[in-house]
């Protein structure tokens, strides 16, 4: 690729990001006026902001499956940082992102002030944060988790862990499974996968250096959750993903370490 298109690329995305600057203030103006801040409002703009931040990058994207009509929560596999904005342009959603988001630049202002849930793993709040995902969900909010709790490189899926599953359960929210497959010249992309010691200036780099590839969405059947066990619920979710990625159902979880969550 040239280097003047992969430039325009990039100054394409940074426009972009200030655009999300530009919404993000405007969110905290109305925090302070205490003016129209409802959480409503945060996912209809995310979702606008979200699909012109996945215009800008560099991917064809096709979409199969049908929304849910109802608030749901969403379980996707996690391959990348761009599985946020990809699957923030379907619907107005909320994330839930490790805590560490939360101190990078730029962006993790901008996640914070869309109505994202950061968790700190292994810290022990892990109850603080179920109750706030049921908060969410009972305001009839759709909230996107990826129960890997970990990228991988698109070649295997993870187990899904259940843990933050039984505010679904309790609250009596459906799943809705999603499959995201990154894909170049046929084969799963070595480039867009987030892992490692990768940082999101290189990666965007590397990104924008090579031609345009492809992504794959599913999104599968919802899952009814009531009554369920979580164990028994992120099982059955995990194996719907696994069989859209993959056709097939007996595969293993991968048990080797992966690297990060964005």
């Amino acid at each position: 690729m040239s280097t003047l298109r992969s430039r325009a690329r990039v100054i394409r995305v940074l426009w972009v990001i200030a655009l999300g600057l530009t919404i993000a203030g405007a969110f905290t103006l109305m925090e302070r006026l205490r003016i129209g801040n409802s959480m409503a409002r945060r996912q209809r703009w995310t979702s606008w902001f979200m699909a012109r931040l996945s215009a800008a990058l560099p991917f064809r994207v096709t979409v199969s499956g049908k929304l849910p009509s109802q608030p749901t929560l969403w379980v996707s596999n996690h391959v990348s940082w761009t599985d946020i904005p990809l699957l923030g342009m379907l619907a107005p959603l909320s994330f839930l992102s490790k805590a560490e988001v939360r101190t990078w630049p730029v962006a993790g202002w901008l996640a914070l002030k869309a109505g994202t849930l950061f968790i700190r793993r292994g810290s022990g709040d892990s109850k603080l944060i179920q109750k706030q995902i049921g908060q969410h969900l009972l305001g009839n909010h759709s909230l996107v988790i990826f129960p890997e709790g970990t990228t991988t490189d698109g070649r295997s899926l993870r187990t899904f862990h259940g843990r933050l599953l039984s505010s679904a359960i309790e609250t009596g929210v459906a799943l809705q499974p999603v499959a995201i497959k990154y894909v170049r010249a046929g084969k799963p992309d070595p480039i867009a996968p987030f892992i490692g010691d990768d940082d999101l200036l290189s990666h965007l780099r590397r990104l924008f250096a090579n031609e345009v590839s492809e992504v794959h969405i599913q999104l599968l059947p919802t899952i009814a959750s009531q009554g369920k066990e979580r164990a028994a619920l992120a099982f059955e979710a995990q194996q719907a993903v696994q069989v859209a990625l993959f056709g097939e159902v007996d595969q293993p979880a991968d048990v080797r370490p992966a690297a990060r969550a964005a």
